[in-house]
């Protein structure tokens, strides 16, 4: 299959990956709404847990996005044969690297949240109560993500949105009966939310692989032949995967480190911060969607010897992806009270009111990441992983430096401060990101 520039192609391939590729994000965005009405202390604990359990799901994401980037450029140069192959080897990686984090969920947890959450003894607690769960979906969020991956790759990316459809409405009707004890289900609390998310994941499995089964437009492709262990592929996937998984790792990780920072100011600070954050996530999913998206163009693109139309494809990506946050983000942002009310609101104590600076300052952030997160994907679609990853580390540096400085050295800055790390952030990769995509050192990239 071979791709074109087009808005109708470009939106084609990434709307349905909108919910697809955050399928996480649904997942701790549900979590978040209900135990919020729990109770303040869970809705803090999962702003943590939440964050932590999405960076170990990000790393095997990341390493999905190297095998959609091999099938995609196998597509763009007309070598479907080969597209079964890459995928065995992807998934057969997948479901090793789940056992070595479920393993480091269950014995290393307690350590890890030790480390950021020692002035909160009834929040370390309720990390791990939901983490207890939680960690069993790894092995069915890493085979999920090798199968979006597939999909995405080859440009038919419908199946993505009607299972995580599937997996969002699966996990809000047992996270309900779970955590308050309805439908005749236990009241388990912020553990029944962990299990919750882990049964949607399953069911969202097995629903994926029964689509592929008998999806006969898959057989060129040769999914189904006999999977056999080949170490050079597995290299090659790395090669370009382990940047993509740091970058991944290091984005996520930046946000237990922000929460970490954000709690010494109080619980009321983190459960406002977790409540910008969960309005963040929801109103990101198409900018989830679209980075994704042009993973695929990008790659397709170069293997149909189409280098010199990489920029223009990206630039036209990132102004579809600010247009439609934009038209979701700003009602939201400047009308909370109207539009969240159903979500967020209490009869007493609501944050919607204390949250407003701060999603005055995301509307900002929004305008940046969208640009930003296309910008950086359309490096990994060229093979430029490795700077992709320079790139991020630099961003996050200076990211972390300054939200040290605003939370310890600076007295009585407002939190909406905090938050414009977000916009240094975007800022830095998106400058480093133009440099280098203009300067065509990445036409030298081949697998």
């Amino acid at each position: 299959m071979r791709l074109d520039i087009t808005y109708k192609q470009i939106w084609k391939i990434s709307a349905p990956i909108m919910l697809g590729s955050a399928a996480q994000n649904v997942i701790a965005l549900s979590d978040a709404v209900l135990l919020y009405h729990l109770g303040e202390v869970e809705f803090g604990a999962i702003g943590f847990v939440g964050v932590f359990y999405i960076t170990m799901a990000a790393i095997g994401y990341g390493f999905s996005r190297g095998g959609q980037i091999m099938i995609a450029r196998r597509m763009g140069e007309g070598k479907p044969g080969a597209v079964g192959h890459t995928f065995h080897t992807m998934v057969m990686f997948e479901l090793f690297l789940a056992a070595i984090m479920f393993v480091f969920m269950k014995f290393g947890s307690p350590w890890f949240f030790s480390l950021f959450l020692d002035h909160s003894p009834a929040i370390y607690e309720k990390c791990l109560e939901y983490i207890h769960y939680r960690s069993y979906g790894i092995f069915f969020s890493y085979a999920g993500v090798a199968m979006i991956a597939l999909y995405t790759g080859i440009a038919r990316t419908s199946i993505i949105l009607l299972d995580t459809i599937l997996l969002a409405i699966v996990n809000l009707v047992l996270n309900y009966g779970l955590i308050f004890g309805e439908l005749g289900l236990p009241a388990m609390g912020i553990g029944g939310s962990g299990l919750a998310s882990t049964i949607a994941e399953a069911v969202a499995f097995v629903v994926f692989v029964a689509y592929m089964f008998f999806d006969k437009k898959n057989r060129p492709l040769r999914v189904f032949s006999r999977p056999y262990p080949d170490w050079e592929l597995t290299r090659q996937q790395l090669s370009l995967s382990i940047p993509v998984v740091a970058h991944s790792a290091i984005g996520q990780g930046s946000w237990i480190f922000f929460f970490g920072m954000v709690e010494n100011l109080g619980e009321k600070a983190l459960a406002i911060s977790n409540l910008a954050r969960t309005v963040y996530l929801l109103l990101s999913i198409p900018l989830w969607g679209f980075s994704a998206g042009v993973n695929t163009l990008v790659s397709n693109l170069i293997g149909q010897e189409r280098r010199h139309e990489v920029l223009r494809a990206a630039w036209k990506t990132a102004s579809l992806c600010w247009l439609v946050t934009m038209c979701i983000a700003v009602p939201v942002l400047f009308f909370p009270n109207q539009l969240l009310h159903p979500l967020f609101n209490k009869t007493e104590g609501s944050l919607l009111v204390d949250a407003q600076p701060v999603f005055y300052m995301l509307l900002v952030i929004l305008m940046l990441s969208t640009f930003g997160a296309v910008l950086v994907n359309t490096l990994s679609g060229t093979g430029a992983t490795f700077f992709g990853l320079k790139v991020q580390a630099v961003s996050v540096v200076i990211y972390l430096c300054y939200i040290y400085y605003i939370t310890n050295m600076v007295q009585n800055a407002g939190l909406a401060w905090v938050w414009f790390a977000e916009v240094v952030y975007w800022l830095v990769m998106i400058l480093m990101a133009v440099l280098y995509l203009r300067s065509e050192k990445w036409h030298a990239h081949k697998f």
